[in-house]
């Protein structure tokens, strides 16, 4: 008879790693590119999406999501959704963050990019674009699954990127307790939430391969460290190292740092992942759009036609303008003429065979030579001599007439047409109407402020001010503080803001249970 020992359950590897959330700096270190599972931490990435599809448009947190067969087979921990089932995309994001559901987080991915498998290439695409050099995801929710592996070094890194590329909603992670729409659930990370002083995040998990992991963050006055344990034999004994790390990285951290923030990778979405999304209807399951990925062509516009024109047209329009080039051509050589008689007449001119074409030059030079008389610097004749030049040139005009008569031949050619009234008008400039500075202003419309309480001294007020600007970096950065004294106390203010920067701040400062009052032009 041949003894078969029991099944030893091999222990998960440990490693961890404890940085400066503020710089970046590595603390301390264990094991940190070890390639291991990180079970629900995979969800980090799986909401670091999700915040980066509505942001950019693809999706809405009022969104309603259809739950599919394989979303509502997932294996606990989950929400219990329900295939058919839909959902408000704002309360998978609230489920995956606080519960870990993996029913929640695998309808993220398909809401997303319309299938997990999908997605999941996306979350290694971001991870890659994060510096998460060492990181494959081959699921949403992290259960084990061969080739899903990631680092303590490489969750560190998404833990720093999700606190400072999406602050708005970072405070989801502290939450002990949510609405998830079908029911409300607890934090799995609210011992230490409650246990240690200052923690608010970030993410639990675990699998029997993975062991206990997490990913904490905490933060003491001008300090936060962020410190990851992968391979935890028990969650109280992960809670109790993440301390004891979180202990080291504070001891460590120089009180005071610059922020040096991550720079946030280019948004690319779903192009080259062959993602099919899921575009809901009037009624049913929706329709399935292709993602073809990056544009291959570009089509470029046609040229705008020109104007078709008879050709009869045309020709008739040369015809004349050779017509009224000629009769130009005589007029020009006609006047030629009458100039070269009036100097030297000739005997012809004296006797009754008078050239009409001469004739009817003279006439018109006659007649522009009285208009221009008026306006020359020599003496002006009086009323009654004009006339009688006037009566004398018209007289001569009647008895040349008599004589020889001079055919008219009427004018055929193109004339310009007359100037549009409102083209006119325009052209005409409108006098200039004074301006009256009556204030002159820098502060480019910064009038606005907010109020975060009013303390008994200048110092409180002033520590507020501190630490409430850089638990709010992206709307007050810029922005002055400022404690103005009265006779009840010390209020805290930050000034130089739009009305709306300030009603944004106070939007996200209510939701940290931050008392916040805005202050305008007249407060």
């Amino acid at each position: 008879m041949v003894l078969i020992p029991p099944t030893q359950v091999q222990a998960a590897a440990y490693a961890a790693v404890v940085v400066d959330a503020r710089t970046g700096e590595v603390l301390h270190s264990r094991n940190a590119d070890a390639r291991l599972h990180p079970a629900s931490l995979t969800k980090m990435m799986t909401l670091y999406i999700a915040f980066e599809a509505v942001r950019n448009g693809e999706i809405s947190l009022d969104q309603k999501v259809l739950i599919s067969r394989n979303a509502s087979s997932e294996p606990p921990s989950k929400l219990g959704l329900k295939t058919g089932q839909r959902i408000a995309f704002r309360y998978l994001i609230r489920a995956s963050a606080v519960k870990s559901a993996n029913d929640a987080a695998t309808a993220i991915g398909e809401a997303i990019s319309g299938s997990e498998a999908a997605f999941a290439r996306r979350m290694t695409r971001t991870a890659k674009a994060l510096g998460m050099t060492r990181t494959t995801f081959k699921n949403a929710h992290g259960l084990t699954e061969a080739g899903h592996l990631s680092t303590a070094r490489d969750m560190t890194t998404l833990g720093r990127h999700i606190l400072y590329d999406y602050p708005e909603y970072y405070h989801l992670f502290a939450r002990r307790s949510i609405d998830a729409g079908v029911k409300t659930v607890p934090n799995t990370n609210r011992r230490l939430l409650a246990s240690y002083k200052g923690a608010d995040g970030i993410k639990t998990g675990y699998t029997r391969a993975a062991g206990s992991n997490l990913v904490a963050s905490a933060k003491r006055g001008n300090e936060r460290i962020i410190a990851t344990v992968f391979g935890g034999k028990s969650s109280t004994s992960r809670n109790a190292k993440v301390a004891e790390l979180l202990d080291l990285g504070f001891r460590r951290a120089p009180s005071r740092a610059r922020v040096q923030a991550p720079g946030r990778p280019a948004y690319v979405g779903n192009r080259g992942i062959g993602a099919t999304t899921q575009v809901a209807g009037n009624g049913g399951a929706g329709k399935t759009v292709r993602v073809t990925g990056l544009v291959k062509t570009s089509l470029r516009p046609l040229a705008r036609p020109g104007p078709i024109v008879d050709p009869d047209v045309i020709a008739e329009a040369v015809q004349i303008a050779t017509a009224t080039q000629a009769e130009t051509t005589e007029a020009q050589t006609a006047e030629a003429q009458a100039a070269a008689a009036q100097a030297d007449p000739s005997p012809a001119e004296t006797g009754t065979g008078i050239d009409p074409d001469i004739l009817q030059a003279s006439i018109t030079a006659a007649i522009a030579e009285a208009k221009v008389l008026p306006a020359s610097t020599g003496p002006v004749p009086s009323t009654s001599e004009q006339t009688a030049g006037a009566a004398t040139v018209t007289a001569a005009v009647a008895q040349s007439s008599a004589s020889v008569r001079v055919q008219a031949r009427p004018f055929t050619g193109l004339r310009p047409m007359a100037r549009p009234i409102k083209l006119a008008n325009a052209a005409a400039p409108s006098p200039e109407q004074p301006v009256v500075v009556t204030r002159l202003s820098t502060s480019g419309g910064r009038y606005w402020g907010i109020n975060v309480g009013r303390y008994t001294s200048a110092y409180q007020a002033e520590k507020v001010l501190l630490r409430t600007a850089l638990s709010e970096m992206e709307t007050l950065n810029g922005t002055l503080r400022k404690v103005a004294k009265s006779r009840l106390g010390y209020d805290a203010n930050f000034l130089g803001m739009t009305k709306e920067q300030a009603d944004l701040a106070c939007r996200r400062l209510s939701a940290r249970n931050v008392a916040c009052d805005t202050l305008g032009p007249s407060s």
